[in-house]
């Protein structure tokens, strides 16, 4: 067994018109080249891809990642592509996340999908502390697996857990929440569960109440009659947004078959929480995304 202890350290901070990273530190596997500007709509949001240079993550391997997003700045923060959570012996992965958003902080936390593999097991933990008056947007997409894989694998993984706990900078803790699956010891056809479906995906915004409100009360009006379970993008999905403990903000949670039906549903809600806060709509879907 490779066991590989990646570490990542990012400092966004706001300067001039634009925000900066300003302190980045790396350790392999874990990478970031640099923060692009290629946002139209947001030209002063530094973008940061974070690279695995396994190209998966492996039996054994050990993650920790800092985000700290300073007053008044901004940061889109994601991955150079799908995680992919490579097939296990024994033993197990694990990542965890620390987030920082200060005053008026703006971060935007959209990883790809997730793959867990055959056999694989993998748990990650995020512990962010949000001032009252900043913004995080998180969202995580779960595959079944590699379901195009040969004869398809769909839940033959062994342990997907993730945590997220989201605190004020007095220690006050907003709410807490975990999601645990294990297909072979709780069957995710079930009713209340997956069902039918094949592909999940949770968003949190953590926001000012103003903001949320408005943000739940266009999600309600973007659905109709030929968009069934409340799904703003199209059909083929379920998804329902909700208040947070706390007047926290809003969950949103979507159920698809499709990755790709998914993840336009995580989309049409970032459009949603990009308009009501910085102003300005998501950016366009570029042709290989």
């Amino acid at each position: 067994m490779t066991t590989q202890a990646g570490v990542l350290e990012m400092t966004f901070a706001h300067r001039e018109d634009r925000s900066v990273l300003t302190h980045l530190y790396r350790q392999a596997p874990l990478l970031v080249q640099q923060a692009l500007y290629w946002d139209e709509q947001l030209p002063g949001l530094p973008c940061v891809y974070v690279i695995t240079t396994s190209g998966c993550v492996l039996e054994g391997d050990r993650f920790d990642i800092s985000i700290a997003v300073e007053e008044g700045a901004m940061a889109h923060v994601t991955t150079q592509a799908a995680t992919k959570i490579h097939r296990m012996e024994s033993g197990f992965a694990s990542q965890v996340q620390r987030v920082d958003l200060a005053d008026n902080a703006y971060l935007e936390l959209l990883p790809g999908p997730v793959i867990p593999q055959r056999n694989s097991r993998f748990v990650t933990e995020t512990d962010a502390v949000v001032a009252e008056s900043a913004t995080l947007l998180s969202a995580e997409i779960l595959s079944p697996g590699r379901k195009h894989h040969g004869g398809g694998e769909l839940f033959e993984y062994d342990l997907y857990s993730s945590a997220l706990t989201v605190r004020r900078p007095d220690g006050t803790t907003l709410f807490c929440e975990k999601i645990v699956v294990e297909p072979g010891r709780h069957p995710v056809r079930d009713a209340g569960a997956m069902g039918g479906y094949d592909v999940f995906a949770n968003a949190i915004v953590v926001t000012p109440s103003v903001h949320a409100t408005r943000i739940l009360e266009q999600a309600a009006a973007g659905t109709g009659a030929d968009q069934p379970g409340g799904c703003m993008a199209g059909t083929g999905c379920m998804a329902g947004a909700s208040r947070l403990p706390n007047d926290a903000g809003l969950a949103y949670k979507v159920l698809g078959t499709e990755t790709q039906q998914v993840k336009a549903e995580i989309r049409a809600f970032w459009d949603l929480v990009r308009r009501e806060v910085p102003g300005v709509p998501a950016p366009a879907l570029r042709p290989w995304e």
